[in-house]
């Protein structure tokens, strides 16, 4: 449209922000709602507008700087892009992706001997509750559980067996930060109250596997994407063991525990820290790196 002789000319900065194509929102709403005609705008009114984008630009600045420079909390501000999409992998990526059918852990053992798991069992998706000791179940309720997924491994022996599970959880990234510092400060972690539990799938060498042959376990709440990795670890004879320790523990330099000697806390932990590395790879995109631990 012309405008009329003498009337105001929008600003550059305004024109400028006119001609900037910007990128569609994160979420397909435009697939699900239908679009809204828009109004054929007035000269006066465009003057208007620019002004208040200028000073909306200002007021959004100062408050993202009052933020960093005071350490409040901003979710919008601190929660890495991609996190809603990490949240819902659990459905949407394949179970050979999430839970490779091997593993393989280059010097993950004790002495730094190298390891190689294989899946034995994948457990039906699910909710926590029945599914997570009830401290720990209670521990997470902060987060909250969207899903749980789980798996089970064993060594190229058969003669360990690794549940590994993921809860995906509701929270944003500062709720998951604060998860994590809590684990730390309380060493909730390396709680056997809290120890996970195990997925004993009939008719495979883990079949055995309940409560009682836990022997060595690892938690790991995830703060670049909505999820709390942990793992489990025992013998596949069925044999119990009087006293898991956590793998933390057991896989320090001296350890002379039975699942220290047996390596079954570095089973725990090297499962764990693969399929850990293997889901934030996945949520960051085909393009990614693996991330050091």
């Amino acid at each position: 449209m012309t405008p009329r002789p003498g009337a105001p000319r929008p600003p550059a900065a305004f024109a400028a922000q006119r001609q900037q194509h910007w990128p569609p929102p994160e979420t397909p709403v435009e697939t699900t709602t239908r679009l809204r005609p828009v109004r054929t705008r007035r000269p006066a009114r465009v003057v208007g507008a620019a002004a208040c984008l200028v000073l909306g630009i200002g007021l959004i600045g100062g408050a993202v700087t009052g933020s960093w420079l005071t350490g409040a909390p901003d979710a919008e501000a601190t929660t890495p892009s991609g996190y809603a999409e990490a949240r819902g992998l659990w459905h949407s990526a394949a179970v050979d992706t999430l839970f490779p059918r091997t593993l393989t852990g280059d010097g993950a053992g004790p002495g730094g001997a190298d390891r190689v798991w294989t899946r034995v069992a994948v457990a039906p998706d699910s909710g926590c509750t029945k599914a997570l000791d009830p401290l720990l179940h209670k521990a997470l309720e902060p987060v909250g559980c969207v899903r749980l997924l789980r798996a089970t491994y064993t060594d190229a022996t058969s003669s360990s067996v690794i549940t590994v599970g993921m809860v995906f959880t509701e929270a944003d990234a500062p709720a998951m930060e604060a998860l994590r510092t809590r684990f730390t400060r309380e060493g909730l972690a390396e709680r056997a109250d809290l120890m996970p539990r195990t997925y004993p799938a009939k008719g495979t060498v883990a079949a055995g596997f309940g409560d009682r042959q836990r022997a060595s376990w690892t938690v790991s709440v995830l703060t670049d994407v909505p999820v709390v990795v942990y793992a489990v670890s025992g013998f596949a004879d069925g044999r119990t063991v009087p006293d898991p320790q956590p793998a933390g523990e057991a896989t320090a330099e001296g350890a002379t525990t039975a699942p220290a000697q047996s390596g079954l806390g570095h089973e725990a932990k090297g499962v764990a820290d693969r399929v850990e590395r293997t889901l934030r790879k996945t949520a960051a995109g085909p393009a990614a790196t693996e991330k050091p631990q």
